[in-house]
C-alpha cells in the first residue's frame, strides 16, 4: 500500500476532501470535516474508525491492523502492507461510519457511492 492508492480511493468518495491540519505532511480525509481516514507522515500506513472499540479491537486480535497511535481507540491503523482489496474494505467503511453520523439532508446532497 502506498499513499498514492489511499488518495487514489478516497477521491473517489463524494464529498472527501484531504487537507494536512497538523502540518509535516499528513494526508487527512475528512467528509464535511469530519475525519475518516489519516496517512501519517512518516509511514505508508493509514488509521481508520471503525464501528466500534470491540471492533476495533477485533481487527487488531485477528492480526489485520494494529492500534492507530494518537487515536481513539474505535481507530485502527492499517500498515503499509495490508492488501489493497481489504484496504479498499476499509476505507469505505470508515467513510460510510462517519458519512452516516450525518444529518440526512447533507447525506442527500453528497450522492451515492458508487
Amino acid at each position: 500500500m502506498t499513499r498514492a492508492i489511499v488518495n487514489r480511493i478516497c477521491a473517489t468518495l463524494p464529498g472527501a476532501e484531504v487537507s494536512d491540519p497538523w502540518g509535516g505532511g499528513h494526508d487527512a480525509w475528512k467528509v464535511c470535516d469530519k475525519l475518516f481516514a489519516v496517512v501519517g507522515a512518516l509511514r505508508e500506513g493509514v488509521s481508520v474508525k471503525t464501528a466500534s472499540i470491540e471492533h476495533a479491537e477485533m481487527l487488531i486480535d485477528a492480526g489485520v491492523s494494529e492500534r492507530a497511535p494518537y487515536f481513539h481507540r474505535s481507530w485502527v491503523y492499517l500498515p503499509e502492507t495490508t492488501p489493497e482489496a481489504e484496504l479498499h474494505h476499509r476505507l469505505l467503511a470508515s467513510y460510510a461510519l462517519i458519512r452516516a453520523g450525518l444529518p440526512k439532508k447533507v447525506q442527500a446532497a453528497l450522492g451515492p457511492v458508487e
